[in-house]
């Protein structure tokens, strides 16, 4: 054999026989209950809204630093906590539908359907191809409500404005598994 391909084989062997020691140890720390090292950095909810609460602290009227902070406590689970921030900035510019179905969202997750469904309903209207607000509304009105109609009708709006994409698929087998009871 030559040179290069003994040296080829060698090597092989030494990266499989590597990969599967890392795999093999991967797989140990997995089972033991340690979870898998990721290299995604970790979000730090509470920091961002410290910094954010600093900020507003000098300056309460700045609105895009109100929505940071009720976006913060969004993202990290806290639905109370961003309702207000969310009202700030909507104080401030009342006209945003975004804001409007984020904290309508916030409504729902504690169980305020009524004033969640105030929101989407004003965030449809202020932008009538707001699709977010309508498939929120449906969510809403089948989940939480128990009114098919009514969250067929938000959904069948939805797909008139935006009737191609996953989540327009998504929508439409929501509104077939409510029609033929899946």
């Amino acid at each position: 054999m030559k040179k290069e391909t003994i040296l080829l084989i060698i090597v092989t062997v030494m990266v499989g026989a590597f990969g599967g020691v890392i795999f093999t140890n991967a797989k140990k720390d997995t089972a033991a209950g340690n979870p898998p090292v990721s290299s995604a950095p970790s979000i730090d909810y509470q920091q961002r809204i410290n910094n954010l609460e600093v900020i507003l602290a000098k300056e309460p009227n700045n609105r895009n630093a109100w929505v940071q902070l009720g976006h913060n406590y969004f993202d990290s689970n806290q639905p109370m906590k961003a309702i207000e921030p969310y009202a700030k900035a909507l104080e401030m510019d009342g006209d945003d539908p975004d804001i409007l179905t984020d904290q309508g969202t916030m409504f729902r997750r504690i169980g305020w359907f009524d004033k969640a469904i105030d929101n989407f309903e004003k965030a449809n209207e202020l932008n009538p191809n707001h699709v977010q607000s309508l498939y929120n509304l449906g969510i809403v009105y089948r989940d939480d409500l128990g009114n098919q109609k009514k969250a067929k009708e938000a959904w069948t709006r939805y797909l008139l404005i935006s009737p191609i994409g996953k989540q327009a698929d998504r929508v439409r087998i929501m509104i077939d598994h409510m029609e033929n009871g899946h």
